[in-house]
């Protein structure tokens, strides 16, 4: 059940990385994550109200939001601040960045993540697995090439590094996920809505030294349906991801592979719709990914 609710949260995910796309063209970076954030937290506010004051019909329908001690607050901090820095780095990149370039990248995470289930929670792979992980890589290493051709230079880019530091911190904060849901035993609309909060937080001070004093910046800001959407998505990807994760037999590095699936949304319908290049050429390094994902699922032994 936990793989299904992975593959719910994969297509979720790569509604969602359509929608940023669409939302950061030509806008700053840091008010379009306030106000996807910001729109996840409205959406979950009437859960913590009715868990208030209507506590037994919450429970009935399994959407209470629990009160917790002052640690797990302190906790939940440490994930917005994760999340904060990967998203805020990924949305540089993506505004610069074609999303088919983007997107495979951050399919590397999964990578880091396999890397960190071993060391710390002592997850075992199958030589299937390792290849998997490796194949995906490889396929990474072919979009860098294709990405050359578009004017893109690996090496020299800053955006590139962007990225990459953003799927690292997206790995470390999914590590962390397993934590929070196996060990703190916190459910998902808990932690969904403490870390809307906390991360709204953050990037209201953020903004508040790069962009509300500036009145050129605040009116070139546009307003776009995508925005709220990107936030509700998310809300729903994580749900059904950190629904996977109470499974007490869920591997955090066979969901972090399944979450990747979202790459066949990005690349394939993303390619079309922002009409970008090598489309075609892109397929190779796709399959090669999705046949990596596959190895992660379906071997076992």
């Amino acid at each position: 059940m936990w793989m299904y609710l992975g593959l719910l949260a994969a297509l979720f995910l790569g509604l969602h990385n359509l929608c940023k796309k669409h939302a950061v063209r030509g806008n700053e970076v840091f008010p379009v994550l306030l106000g996807t954030i910001s729109s996840g937290f409205l959406l979950l506010l009437p859960l913590f109200f009715g868990s208030y004051y209507s506590p037994e019909y919450m429970d009935s329908i399994g959407l209470t939001i629990t009160r917790i001690p002052w640690s797990h607050h302190g906790f939940i901090f440490i994930k917005s601040m994760l999340m904060a820095g990967s998203w805020v780095l990924a949305y540089q990149a993506l505004k610069h960045l074609p999303i088919t370039i983007v997107t495979p990248i951050r399919s590397a995470g999964p990578f880091f993540t396999f890397i960190g289930a071993i060391f710390i929670y002592n997850e075992q792979p199958t030589g299937w697995q390792w290849v998997g992980f490796f194949l995906i890589l490889f396929s990474v290493f072919l979009y860098s090439r294709i990405g050359k051709k578009e004017g893109i230079n690996f090496k020299n880019n800053k955006w590139i590094f962007a990225i990459i530091g953003a799927t690292f911190l997206g790995a470390s904060s999914g590590l962390y996920d397993k934590f929070l849901i196996q060990t703190l035993k916190l459910n998902p609309q808990t932690l969904q809505f403490w870390f809307c909060w906390y991360t709204v937080l953050i990037l209201t001070v953020l903004l508040t030294i790069t962009w509300f004093p500036y009145a050129e910046k605040r009116k070139a800001f546009i307003w776009r349906w995508s925005i709220p959407a990107v936030g509700i998505l998310l809300v729903f990807a994580d749900y059904f991801y950190f629904k996977a994760l109470q499974d007490p037999d869920a591997l955090i590095m066979l969901l972090s592979a399944i979450k990747r699936s979202q790459i066949l949304i990005a690349v394939v319908i993303g390619g079309f719709i922002f009409k970008e290049q090598n489309k075609r050429k892109k397929l190779l390094p796709l399959a090669g990914i999705m046949i990596g994902v596959a190895l992660i699922l379906y071997s076992n032994g």
